[in-house]
């Protein structure tokens, strides 16, 4: 096999600064770019002229006299973009265009990217620590940043699937801004490199230690890159951003694979490549040049990667700071990921977890406890049981006696009793709410135009909590002020109003007939309120509770009750009852039983807690105070699975895809749920993996806890936002789809109908009473005329 003989291109005088292959492979183009001249390179002609023994020869596009920094050509190859100084020359593969001059930033330009979605768009950034987006067929800025950053800017790269710009600096930051046409150009977030480093350093020595697997400190150091010799290097600046795609495959059953195609993008330092998911802007995998004996170059100057992998396999070129080096790396990213993954979370179970119940109840299981069937010979005395068994026997006469004047009808009538009144009453809660055959409709836009907004009282209330019922039709709100609302979905109408609470009302919850409401406060009681009285059917006391109660709800068909409770959570067991006997109202005949409590393991504090009750469900997912998530399968009765450090902060909310009596989701939609913390977003995540499958970034949350919700079709997150907004994403896109305004206070909750497109939001109005507003969508004309 014979080595082809390497091709030399001459015709530069000064040293090349910058260097870039074109976008298409036939023809083939380089451009290269020296103080005087920037030259392209037909690779395929000066190919062809070499083998003929001629000199090849390029053509000189442009004379600058500047140092260049950074070449790029355009989508079709036809420009090219020059940075040389603060000024960006965009010039014209062919001899008779005019060359087009950028002038604005202030510092030189390091880098320009083309935007191929966006015809005559081109991004720039510069040591002036901005960027900006030119139109550079006329040479107009479209739009200019501000100083966002106090170092310089490095790299870039512009993600045409997100619609996003990425930019690295001097201090290993990466900005991300959004470049869909009505958000403005917004930040979506910053990742810091040196953090997140820190952070997979520990979360795999973690593992290793729980796993039993961890060896000696320098001969790990010496074999992997798992673990750097000291501290994470106070500067770390951004050298590169590249994409990078190749397919993963996976086992889904036992015999069953699925080949997924996973996006990344390459982090290019002077330290080291890190591999960033693209999805949940994680670092997913670190390569430290210092971890391998064989490769002389310790800090690197530039770096440069293949786009797209050969065999599984990625090319990248690495200059020296200190020499004149340079050295080819050959790098399968799978096999990075698969020895720097293993291991990442504790789980109790071989196999994955679902949401769905798919085996039948353990005979040990808490989940068991039936106290219906036990609750007359646990609760009725002697003298009750006894009596029950007599039949019912006429008081004085045992036959018909016509000098009693039974058989004769009566002279007069005294009174006609309503007999219908307490009937009525019976069959309007009965019908109340109403079944309807009608489906969600998939395939709707979400809900964006506001309908109504209503305050909920004449002083000043914060609204705590809201909660649409089973069916749509009514919207259930705590309050500041220790009371329970009830309104109907359009907000026309209050239509119960629940008082009894001391406290706070932290949260309300509708169990699955529609029928009782479950409300947690901070006077340490828990409340279940039968929506067809407005009394309290069952009250569980301050003696239960040592500390206030965050959150309540319904559990497994409205069989058993869950609590969150300091670092415990409560299973209870409740059988309802809104009767009462009219000599001993004082009576209740609805009882609970409390079946076992569940410790969350190493925090302090439960801050959220969350199970389905739509269907049979084993699984309670809870968050605390220690930034974890830990999931409990009940059918067991224990812990089977920690994620450590979910969120940068305490998770104040855990939302599941629950999906609606309405809607149709694939079984495996329901493992999805969504975790949300104070200044690190929204975390997608999948029970089956344990693994952050997205983030959702845009809307801000820096002060108050603001509340996230999923919509019946499972397409659509809404959130709630710091700048008086609501935010909605697609599932399938990190950046926010829509921006919803209309509220003067932070948007701390909201909340999807199960029924149709409509979403309510509430706010955190301090100054004034607390306000609700709804919103519809486009697909409301789906309805029936008459709701």
């Amino acid at each position: 096999m014979s080595i082809c003989q390497p091709l030399r291109l001459l015709g530069h005088r000064h040293s090349i600064s910058a260097l870039s292959f074109g976008n298409k492979i036939n023809p083939l183009l380089v451009c290269s770019a020296s103080r005087e001249h920037v030259i392209v390179w037909n690779v395929d002609e000066c190919t062809q002229k070499l083998r003929g023994g001629l000199t090849p020869r390029g053509i000189i596009i442009g004379t600058l006299q500047r140092l260049v920094l950074h070449v790029r050509f355009s989508p079709d190859d036809q420009q090219v973009a020059v940075c040389a100084g603060n000024r960006i020359y965009v010039l014209s593969v062919k001899y008779e265009a005019i060359p087009v001059e950028l002038n604005g930033h202030l510092a030189p330009v390091t880098a320009a990217e083309f935007c191929t979605r966006e015809k005559n768009m081109l991004i720039s950034i510069s040591e002036d620590r901005s960027f900006k987006i030119w139109d550079y067929s006329t040479g107009l800025l479209i739009h200019q940043s501000g100083v966002f950053t106090g170092f310089p800017l490095l790299s870039l790269l512009v993600d045409e699937e997100k619609r996003q710009i990425i930019t690295g600096s001097a201090e290993g930051q990466l900005w991300i801004f959004s470049l869909i046409s009505d958000h403005n150009y917004c930040c979506v977030t910053r990742i810091d490199l040196k953090k997140e480093q820190e952070k997979f350093y520990n979360k795999i020595w973690k593992s290793e230690e729980e796993l039993g697997e961890r060896q000696n400190a320098s001969e790990l150091c010496r074999t992997s890159s798992m673990k750097p010799e000291g501290p994470v290097e106070a500067s770390l600046p951004v050298l590169l951003i590249e994409h990078c795609d190749y397919s993963v495959c996976f086992h889904k059953e036992e015999n069953e694979s699925c080949v997924q195609n996973r996006s990344y993008f390459w982090i290019g330092t002077s330290t080291g490549l890190l591999l960033i998911n693209s999805a949940n802007l994680e670092l997913e995998a670190f390569l430290c040049y210092k971890d391998y004996s064989g490769l002389s170059i310790r800090f690197a100057r530039s770096c440069s990667l293949m786009k797209k992998a050969v065999n599984g396999k990625v090319l990248c070129l690495v200059t020296s700071m200190f020499e004149d080096m340079i050295t080819v790396l050959e790098v399968n990213p799978a096999l990075l990921l698969t020895s720097q993954q293993s291991g990442t979370c504790k789980s109790g179970n071989e196999e994955s977890l679902s949401v769905i119940a798919r085996c039948p109840l353990l005979p040990k299981s808490p989940l068991c406890t039936n106290l219906n069937k036990n609750k007359n010979k646990k609760h009725l005395s002697k003298t009750e049981r006894v009596k029950s068994t007599r039949k019912d026997q006429p008081l004085v006469f045992h036959n018909k006696i016509k000098s009693s004047g039974y058989t004769a009808s009566p002279r007069m009538t005294m009174f006609t009793p309503n007999t219908n009144l307490k009937k009525n009453e019976v069959l309007k809660c009965k019908t109340s709410f109403k079944c309807t055959s009608k489906e969600y409709p998939l395939e709707s836009s979400p809900p964006i135009i506001s309908s109504r907004e209503i305050s909920i009282g004449f002083e000043p209330t914060r609204i705590c909590c809201i909660q649409y019922s089973g069916d749509g039709n009514y919207l259930a709100c705590g309050l500041a002020n220790k009371t329970v609302l009830i309104f109907n979905s359009d907000l026309t109408n209050t239509h119960h109003v629940f008082g009894g609470h001391d406290g706070v009302v932290n949260s309300v919850d509708w169990s699955h007939d529609k029928k009782w409401i479950v409300s947690a406060s901070d006077d340490r009681t828990v409340r279940v309120w039968s929506v067809c009285k407005n009394e309290a059917a069952l009250i569980l006391g301050k003696e239960m509770f040592h500390r206030a109660v965050g959150f309540a709800q319904f559990y497994f068909m409205d069989t058993f009750m869950l609590l969150c409770c300091g670092a415990e959570f409560y299973l209870l067991s409740c059988h309802l009852d809104a009767a009462k006997d009219d000599l001993r109202r004082y009576k209740r005949k609805s009882i609970c039983k409390l079946v076992e409590t569940f410790p969350m393991a190493s925090t302090m504090e439960i801050t959220s807690l969350s199970a389905v009750n739509d269907f049979y469900s084993y699984i309670v997912l809870t968050a605390g105070s220690n930034r974890a998530l830990e999931v409990f399968d009940l059918n067991a009765g224990r812990s089977t699975a920690v994620i450590p450090e979910a969120h940068t902060r305490a998770v104040h909310q855990i939302c599941q895809n629950k999906g609606s009596a309405f809607s149709t989701q694939k079984p495996e939609d329901y493992n999805l749920f969504m975790t949300t913390a104070v200044g690190d977003g929204i975390k997608l995540w999948d029970l089956r993996t344990l693994k952050c499958e997205r983030r959702f970034e845009g809307h801000s949350s820096r002060s108050y806890p603001c509340g996230i919700a999923v919509s019946p079709c499972g397409k659509f997150i809404a959130s709630g936002s710091d700048d008086k907004c609501a935010y909605i994403y697609d599932m399938h896109s990190s950046t926010f789809s829509y921006k919803l305004g209309g509220h003067t206070d932070t948007v701390i909750n909201v909340a999807f109908n199960p029924f149709s497109p409509q979403i309510d939001l509430r706010s955190h109005e301090m100054e004034t009473a607390g306000m609700l507003e709804n919103f519809r969508g486009n697909a409301a004309e789906s309805l029936d005329p008459d709701e």
